[in-house]
């Protein structure tokens, strides 16, 4: 009450000060668990892949497969759907946010945002690109092993023919005309089996192929932020390594030195004392470019709690 009226106002604006930092710590509290759940199913996606690539391999290794390989493929092929459909929604939602921000605020946190958002995006375009090289050499093999089969049984295709075959979405096109006998059986069996899992397949490719096309373009309009981003990591790295590799010269110096005999300490006396001087010289310089480098990390890859104590 006995505050005059500039001592007033100085505590409004420290309150209002005090407020707009509460705000966007809370703020950032936000988009950084956003950051989170996205890296989390981008990294379940890449271990779901790794699952689908061994099932593959099972489908390929059998003359038909079994139904519960079949089931198995399918529910982790639903998951990897239903999550990177979430990511992708996830990263166009801090998209929209981004631009529409861009031109009101210039700040630290907005460069943390687009940092986090351009390294994620590109990491959920390699994972999905590494998913669908993995389908495309499934089916690869699997048209292969068609062929195969329509071999044997006297049924020769080119590459073109058996794609037009594979099109039609009809078995019974592969089938026509095979002779009724023990091992044109067998094979008419594999040649449904791998044409059934050519057509999920498709299914799935189409399905992700938006999505992915999507992204793609984000990440390529966005490669300059990311090749920069990169290329200051490495240069942040680079800096202790020059840094650390000049204070172990300078510790084998001082090491050497204390070897000398004592005929040779007294033309060399000075030498010790120098190396003691630029020891600790190197320590400090190795140190500035460690925390150079821990700040840019801090920047690009690290959660919540990293920056806040940066910040602090």
């Amino acid at each position: 009450i006995l505050r005059g009226k500039n001592l007033g106002k100085t505590c409004d604006q420290d309150d209002d000060e005090v407020e707009i930092a509460v705000d966007n710590a809370a703020f950032m509290d936000e988009f950084f668990s956003q950051i989170e759940d996205i890296r989390n199913s981008i990294d379940k996606i890449d271990e779901n892949v790794a699952e689908v690539k061994k099932l593959y391999s099972v489908i390929l290794s059998a003359p038909t497969s079994d139904q519960k390989t079949q089931d198995d493929l399918e529910a982790i092929t639903n998951d990897i759907k239903k999550m990177a459909n979430n990511a992708r929604n996830k990263l166009k939602t801090i998209e929209r946010n981004l631009e529409s921000e861009e031109q009101e605020r210039v700040s630290a946190d907005m460069r943390i945002r687009k940092s986090q958002h351009a390294v994620l995006s590109r990491k959920f375009v390699e994972v999905m690109t590494k998913y669908n090289e993995a389908q495309v050499d499934f089916r690869e093999r699997s048209k292969g092993r068609i062929q195969r089969q329509l071999e044997i049984t006297g049924k020769a295709t080119t590459d073109e023919e058996l794609e037009e075959m594979l099109e039609s979405g009809n078995a019974a096109v592969f089938t026509a005309g095979i002779v009724d006998s023990g091992i044109s059986k067998q094979a008419l069996s594999e040649i449904e089996s791998r044409h059934k899992d050519i057509v999920r397949l498709e299914s799935s490719i189409k399905e992700l192929h938006d999505m992915f096309v999507d992204i793609a373009m984000l990440v390529e309009s966005q490669g300059g932020m990311i090749d920069r981003i990169e290329s200051n990591m490495d240069q942040s790295v680079g800096f202790v390594e020059r840094a650390v590799a000049d204070t172990k010269k300078a510790a084998k110096f001082q090491q050497e030195a204390r070897r000398v005999s004592a005929h040779s300490q007294k033309h060399w006396s000075g030498f010790p004392k120098a190396a003691e001087i630029v020891l600790p010289f190197c320590l400090a310089f190795a140190n500035s470019h460690r925390d150079a480098r821990d700040t840019a990390e801090k920047i690009v890859f690290t959660g919540h709690h990293r920056v806040k104590t940066e910040s602090s």
